[in-house]
């Protein structure tokens, strides 16, 4: 897959994403607002409902009033005078229907007219429409007096309390509130939270205290029947937020919840595809590079072999054994090369095992030396080692030790071009020796030093084209010095060479 086609699809994959969260977050915000409208709807629902009861409570008691009292006091007030009782009656000659007082001949009470009134069982529109009449005079009657009375004193303290609880809980409204009754004429309140306000205590403007319900959106009139009204009931909500929230909450950390495994996995996709492509590209590397490494030495055995089946060498026995030493050794670089693959087939499978022994690192160190400076001499470089560890004894597999050791020597010479000058330190470590295999080579930036322990993996070396390899040495060692519970550090500098630490456990 070429990277246009790679782009393309992260495109579109990536809008996809982007259009499933835009619209996730639109639909949570429309549920928002949703729970809001319908939260503001029942709040004022419920605020009117109150409003309502109160009237109802106070006209109640204007009704009973109204029969018990009305007709005593006035009664009174005349005997005060000396002139007797004067009879009197509901007359409903009026054009609105409604009953008004009317001197009457004989001597029935209006109470007992009130009371016959209703009493009557009739229930036809023309009796039904007589007694709301009456009861509306009746109720005009009280409130014109009711109106001299105190806005605190014709709120029941408990009761509003009980009300407003009872229908903010019918509507489902359940969290804290705080309210208030507030006074027009004395533009104060009067009752906050069940309690009534001591008005010398407070100052002119607003208590901070009482702010909040002040300033909120959701109050009502009450008594509007009166013009003007006497006061309002206020409301504030604290917890306002979090209730509008509360059913949306299961659905917010679900969305986000999705849409993170959504982006993980997305992101995933696109590690993996890149991820794909560039070990696509190794191992093409791999496989270019092993056809170079594998059709020298062919060639080298293929003119060895005609040689020798030549008439003019097969006399000579000198050049016989030349021609057989090319080709042993030759095979040998093959069987070499065969079997590092091998052995990273065996090491990805986990299908080995170490013969672990006691290993004197500094033996191995100067038998791996003894073996590059046949190269390195070459070069006209040289190969060193510092050997300063006071216990070089560890617990390992000696075979797959020394192989660590070979293959970053061998990489130190390889990216080494001019007289390579490389160094073995081992020193003192806690539980344990530590070796350092250093070069002044070519060096690696941060993004080489990233991958080098990839298998397939090599270091561009720009102009330098003899480097050979499959790009597994370094991933070789990486997965004994696991398997050996150990540890493998690099430090390099681009042009200046690198440098590799390893710490072997003195036991596994």
């Amino acid at each position: 897959m070429n990277k246009k086609a790679i782009w393309a699809i992260i495109g579109l994959m990536s809008a996809a994403v982007i259009g499933v969260v835009v619209l996730q977050m639109d639909l949570i915000r429309t549920a928002v607002k949703v729970n809001e409208e319908r939260f503001e709807k029942n709040v004022f629902a419920a605020l009117n409902t109150v409003v309502r009861r109160l009237e109802a409570e106070e006209n109640r008691e204007v009704f009973q009033h109204s029969i018990n009292g009305f007709v005593t006091a006035y009664y009174e007030e005349h005997d005060n005078t000396g002139e007797g009782k004067p009879e009197f009656t509901l007359d409903y000659s009026g054009e609105d229907g409604r009953p008004m007082l009317s001197p009457k001949l004989s001597h029935s009470s209006l109470l007992d007219e009130l009371m016959a009134e209703f009493a009557n069982p009739c229930t036809c529109s023309q009796c039904m429409a007589r007694k709301d009449n009456t009861y509306r005079s009746l109720m005009v009657y009280f409130q014109q007096n009711t109106r001299e009375f105190p806005l605190e004193q014709r709120i029941k303290l408990q009761h509003i309390n009980g009300v407003l609880k009872q229908e903010l809980g019918n509507r489902g409204i359940d969290t804290d509130f705080n309210y208030g009754v507030f006074s027009r004429e004395k533009k104060s309140f009067i009752i906050v939270d069940g309690h009534y306000v001591v008005e010398d205590a407070q100052p002119k403007e607003i208590l901070p205290g009482y702010r909040n319900i002040y300033n909120s959106r959701y109050k009502v009139d009450l008594f509007p029947e009166d013009m003007p009204s006497p006061g309002l009931l206020m409301i504030h909500f604290p917890a306002r937020t979090s209730f509008v929230w509360r059913s949306l909450w299961l659905n917010f950390l679900g969305s986000i919840f999705f849409t993170t495994i959504i982006l993980f996995s997305f992101a995933y996709t696109i590690h993996v595809i890149f991820r794909q492509k560039k070990l696509s590209e190794m191992k093409t590397d791999f496989i270019n590079n092993m056809t170079h490494e594998f059709k020298t030495p062919i060639a080298t055995i293929s003119l060895a072999a005609d040689s020798i089946t030549s008439p003019i060498i097969a006399g000579n026995s000198e050049k016989l054994r030349r021609f057989a030493n090319i080709i042993k050794q030759e095979n040998k670089r093959m069987n070499s090369q065969v079997e590092k693959v091998l052995q990273m087939a065996l090491i990805d499978k986990r299908d080995f095992s170490l013969k672990s022994s006691e290993v004197n690192l500094h033996d191995v160190i100067i038998s791996a030396l003894e073996n590059i400076n046949l190269q390195v001499e070459k070069k006209e470089g040289t190969a060193t080692a510092v050997l300063e560890a006071d216990n070089p004894i560890v617990e390992g597999d000696s075979t797959h030790i020394s192989n660590i050791i070979n293959n970053l020597l061998d990489n130190a010479n390889k990216y080494s071009p001019d007289k390579p000058a490389i160094t073995v330190h081992t020193r003192n470590a806690p539980n344990g020796v530590e070796v350092e295999v250093a070069d002044q080579g070519i060096g690696m930036n941060k993004e080489q030093r990233k991958h080098i322990f990839d298998k397939f993996y090599r270091v561009h070396t720009g102009n330098l084209h003899d480097v050979k390899g499959f790009g597994l040495g370094l991933s070789y060692v990486k997965a004994m010095m696991t398997a050996h519970k150990g540890q493998i550090d690099v430090r390099s500098e681009l042009g200046k060479g690198s440098s590799f630490i390893l710490f072997f456990p003195f036991k596994q």
